[in-house]
């Protein structure tokens, strides 16, 4: 369930950005852009997690 939850997340945040972005190009609001960006951003490293280094003894 979890990995339906972190696609759920995925697709949503990837949506907001190209809607952000598409109003914010149709409207020449550079706010919408830079949402865009935050959004995409919130998408890539949601995607990508860091993964938990071992400590080796």
């Amino acid at each position: 369930m979890k990995l339906a939850y972190r696609l759920l997340i995925a697709f949503i945040l990837l949506v907001a950005a190209l809607s952000a972005y598409s109003y914010g190009s149709a409207s020449g609001m550079f706010a919408f852009v830079v949402l865009g960006v935050v959004f995409e951003a919130a998408f890539w490293f949601r995607l990508f997690p860091k993964k938990a280094k071992k400590s080796v003894p």
